[in-house]
C-alpha cells in the first residue's frame, strides 16, 4: 500500500507541462506560430539536442511522482503507518542503483574499496588492505580474471538489446510516416535511412539509439557494478546523478515561469507606454540590479530556514522541508532574473511602437494592451525564446554555484551544485576522489549545452528579420 505525495514543486512542473501542451495546441492553429517551430524541427542540431532534452525531462517526470510506503502492520495496530521515506517512480525503476551501498568509496566498476581497511585475512589475522566491495562485482568468483570479460558481456548484451529496440521503433516509425506520406512502407523506410526526409528523422533516430544505449548500459551494469562509483557514504554515484536531474529542472523551469510575466509585462509597458510608467519601471529593475543578487539569495534562504526550523509541524517529512527550500529558492531566483530580459524587451518595444502598423492602430483607437498582445509580442518573442532558454542554462548553473558556497538547495536533496560541493573535499584527499565530480560535470554539461545549441535554432528561427531574409 502506498499514499501519493504531491509536494509544491511537483504540481508547478506538471501545471507548466500542461502550459506547454496547451501552447503546443494553440500554436499548432496559427501559422505566424507554426511556420517558425517547423523550421527548427527541419535542423539535424536542433532535432538532436530535443531529444537529449526530451530524456532529461522524461527523468524528471519520473521523478516527480511522489509517494510513502505503508511500515507493516503490528499486532493490534488499527491505522496503517507510512514510513517517512519519500519514493519516486524513478527509484522505483532504478531499484538496485538505489539499494546497493556499500561502506565507504568505490572506484568506477571496483570490485574492492578504494580505501585501505583493517580487516582478517584467511589465517584470521587483521590485516590492512582493500576488501571486496558487497555489491560491485560480487558476482565474480576471481575479480582479477573475470572482471573484463563480465563487463564486455553486458556492454556486448546492452548492444543487441539496443539494436532489437531502434529495429523495432524504426519498423514501426517508418510504418506510420508510409501512411502518413502515403507511400510503400520500404520506400519510407529507405526515404528515413537516406535522409530525404523534410525533418531529420535519421538525427532524431541516431541520437534516440544513443539515449536507449545508455540506458540498457545502466539496466545491465547496475544490478552488479557501480559504473560510476560510490561516494563517502557508499551511495552510487551515478543514483546521485540522475536523481539531480530534477532539481536542476526544477531550478531551470520554475524560476523562468515565475520570471517571464515580470519581464514580458513590464519591458513592454515601459516601451510603449513611456513617460512616468517608463520611470517607475526603470526605478525597480534598476534598483534591484543594484543589491548584490548572491547576497540578496543569501539573505533570503537564511531567513527562510529560520522560519523553517521554527515551524517543524508545517513538514511530515523531511523530503516536504526540502522540497520548500527548493520552491523558495526557485521564487527567489525569479524575482531577481526577470531585469535583464526587461531591459532588452524596454528598448526593443520602444523601436518596435514607432513603427507604421503600430501607430496605425493607436490612431484607430486601439487599446495599448491589445496592440502590445496583437503587434509587439509577436515581433519580440524571438528575444522572449533565446533568453528563457539561456537563462535557462544559467539557473542550472547558478544551483551549482549558490550550493558550493552553501545558500542553494538543502544538503538532503540530490543537486549537481551539492555533488560539487562535496567534491572540494573529496579531491583533496590521497588518493583523490575524482569520479563524484567527473560525474556532475558530465551530466550537467550534457544537459546546458543541449538547451544552448537548441536556442540557438529557436532564435533563428523566431528571428522576423531572419525569416523576412530567407
Amino acid at each position: 500500500m502506498i499514499k501519493p505525495l504531491l509536494l509544491g514543486t511537483d504540481a508547478l512542473v506538471f501545471l507548466l507541462v500542461a502550459l506547454v501542451v496547451l501552447f503546443a495546441v494553440y500554436a499548432r492553429k496559427r501559422e505566424h506560430l507554426a511556420a517558425p517551430w517547423r523550421d527548427v524541427v527541419r535542423s539535424r542540431i536542433a532535432v538532436a539536442s530535443l531529444v537529449v532534452l526530451a530524456a532529461y525531462t522524461l527523468v524528471g517526470l519520473m521523478d516527480s511522482v511522489h509517494f510513502r510506503k505503508a511500515l507493516p502492520m503490528q499486532a493490534g495496530q488499527q491505522e496503517v503507518q507510512y514510513g517517512g521515506d519519500v519514493l519516486s517512480v524513478l527509484d522505483i525503476l532504478l531499484g538496485p542503483v538505489r539499494t546497493q551501498v556499500e561502506t565507504t568509496y568505490s572506484a568506477p566498476f571496483a570490485t574492492h574499496l578504494y580505501a585501505k581497511e583493517y580487516m582478517l585475512d584467511e589465517q584470521g589475522k587483521e590485516v590492512r588492505g582493500y576488501p571486496r566491495l558487497k555489491y560491485g562485482g560480487a558476482q565474480l568468483s576471481d575479480p582479477e580474471v573475470d572482471k573484463w570479460p563480465d563487463i564486455r558481456r553486458r556492454v556486448l548484451l546492452s548492444v543487441l538489446e539496443t539494436l532489437g529496440v531502434m529495429l523495432l521503433i524504426y519498423v514501426l516509425f517508418g510504418a506510420l510516416l508510409a501512411r502518413r506520406w502515403r507511400k510503400p512502407v520500404p520506400v519510407a523506410l529507405r526515404d528515413i535511412a537516406r535522409g530525404r526526409c523534410a525533418v531529420p528523422w535519421r538525427t532524431a533516430l541516431g541520437t534516440l539509439g544513443a539515449v536507449v544505449l545508455l540506458i540498457a548500459l545502466i539496466a545491465n551494469m547496475s544490478a552488479a557494478w557501480h559504473m560510476l562509483g560510490t561516494d563517502k557514504v557508499g551511495q552510487d554515484v551515478l543514483y546521485q546523478s540522475i536523481k539531480s536531474i530534477r532539481t536542476g529542472l526544477v531550478i531551470g523551469t520554475l524560476t523562468t515561469l515565475i520570471m517571464l510575466p515580470f519581464a514580458v509585462l513590464l519591458g513592454m509597458m515601459a516601451g510603449y507606454f513611456r513617460g512616468w510608467v517608463d520611470d517607475v519601471i526603470q526605478y525597480l529593475y534598476t534598483t534591484l540590479n543594484s543589491i548584490p543578487g548572491v547576497l540578496l539569495i543569501a539573505a533570503a534562504v537564511l531567513m527562510m530556514q529560520v522560519y523553517m526550523a521554527n515551524h517543524p509541524e508545517m513538514f511530515e517529512t523531511m523530503a516536504e522541508r526540502a522540497d520548500m527550500r527548493l520552491l523558495f529558492l526557485c521564487m527567489i531566483l525569479g524575482i531577481t532574473s526577470w531585469t535583464g530580459l526587461c531591459r532588452l524587451l524596454r528598448g526593443e518595444t520602444l523601436k518596435l511602437r514607432e513603427l507604421d502598423y503600430v501607430q496605425a492602430g493607436s490612431a484607430f483607437g486601439v487599446s495599448g494592451f491589445r496592440i502590445m498582445m496583437r503587434h509587439l509580442l509577436p515581433n519580440l518573442m524571438h528575444l522572449v525564446m533565446i533568453t528563457v532558454v539561456l537563462d535557462f542554462s544559467g539557473l542550472v548553473l547558478a544551483e551549482a554555484v549558490l550550493s558550493y558556497v552553501g545558500v542553494g538547495v538543502d544538503p538532503t536533496t540530490m543537486s549537481w551544485g551539492n555533488m560539487i560541493n562535496r567534491a572540494r573535499l573529496e579531491m583533496a584527499r590521497e588518493p583523490i576522489v575524482w569520479w563524484s565530480l567527473l560525474s556532475a560535470f558530465v551530466f550537467m554539461f550534457t544537459l546546458v549545452l543541449s538547451a544552448n545549441l537548441f536556442s540557438d535554432v529557436v532564435r533563428d528561427a523566431f528571428d522576423p528579420r531572419l525569416r523576412t531574409e530567407r
